[in-house]
């Protein structure tokens, strides 16, 4: 069907149900003229039931700018299997006749509309620093899949945004894989290689490579509570604590080196404790919170 002067499609054309022998018309011939979205479901998956309504209720909130086509895999099984869909719910967007993005299961309504906001074509500039946001405290909750969809999110709006690709990348550092948090690294512009949370990634990162070669927590720990004036053995705790991401606790060991002995080792817990301010951030609370005691020890 033809609609002229560029007037949107009646609501019933938005979204529709599919089939492997009208998928030519309904969405290759289709995405010429608007970007068209397949969702692959079947009756028996819960998931997709949940998907399926805030996904049609964005489709038709874009008034025309992209459509929807569901397609029972139960009863179609031919497109999906020569797309690889190996689980459902699976979501592609088809534009120019071609597959040019998508997701696999079932996604909070918030993604939802962000996907087909930007199919549509909307300026999605405004979301970025929210999503940012988010991402950063569903982070400090240790909610990693929550940072993970919020860091994504905005990767998909601006693949080079530099506090995305660096909150990926401590994602992967906190979960312990330092080879992952090197290739998320890598995708940093050049021009930003020198940004604050870059970093400030790349800190953690070297604090963290050093676990292996510091002794064991509780040992250590024992040392300085039997001598706590063998600042050797408290500096050792403080790496030991840091290396395995206790930044907190590691910046009042180093403070308390400084605060009885700020000289000792040529001032090096300072020099440790900066390297600790770095890797949590300028606005974490371990770097606020350590500058002012540093400051009052300092300058007291």
């Amino acid at each position: 069907m033809t609609f002229i002067d560029g007037a949107a499609p009646p609501e019933t054309e938005l979204v529709k149900d599919g089939s492997d022998q009208g998928f030519m018309a309904d969405v290759i011939e289709a995405s010429r003229a608007a970007p068209v979205i397949v969702d692959f479901w079947a009756p028996w998956c819960g998931p997709c039931k949940t998907l399926g309504p805030p996904l049609e209720k964005a489709v038709r909130k874009a008034g025309g700018k992209v459509r929807l086509v569901k397609i029972n895999i139960d009863e179609n099984p031919g497109v999906a299997g020569q797309l690889g869909v190996k689980s459902i719910p699976a979501v592609y967007a088809f534009d120019q006749g071609r597959p040019i993005d998508g997701f696999m299961g079932a996604i909070p309504e918030s993604q939802i509309k962000l996907f087909v906001d930007r199919l549509a074509g909307a300026d999605m500039t405004a979301e970025i620093e929210p999503l940012l946001e988010q991402a950063a405290d569903s982070l400090k909750l240790g909610d990693i899949g929550g940072a993970a969809q919020g860091y994504t999110a905005v990767l998909q709006l601006d693949p080079e945004n530099v506090k995305a690709i660096a909150g990926m990348a401590r994602i992967a550092l906190s979960q312990g894989d330092a080879e992952q948090t090197q290739e998320i690294l890598a995708h940093v512009p050049p021009e930003k290689a020198n940004d604050p949370e870059v970093l400030s990634v790349k800190a953690a990162l070297d604090l963290a490579a050093k676990a292996e070669a510091v002794g064991d927590n509780d040992e250590l720990g024992a040392q300085v509570a039997a001598n706590p004036t063998d600042w050797r053995a408290r500096y050792d705790y403080a790496e030991a604590l840091s290396a395995r991401g206790d930044l907190e606790a590691a910046s009042e060991e180093l403070l308390t080196i400084i605060a009885k002995n700020r000289d000792w080792n040529e001032g090096a817990a300072r020099t440790q404790l900066l390297k600790i301010f770095e890797a949590a951030g300028p606005t974490s609370e371990v770097a606020k919170q350590g500058r002012r005691k540093l400051s009052a020890i300092l300058f007291s």
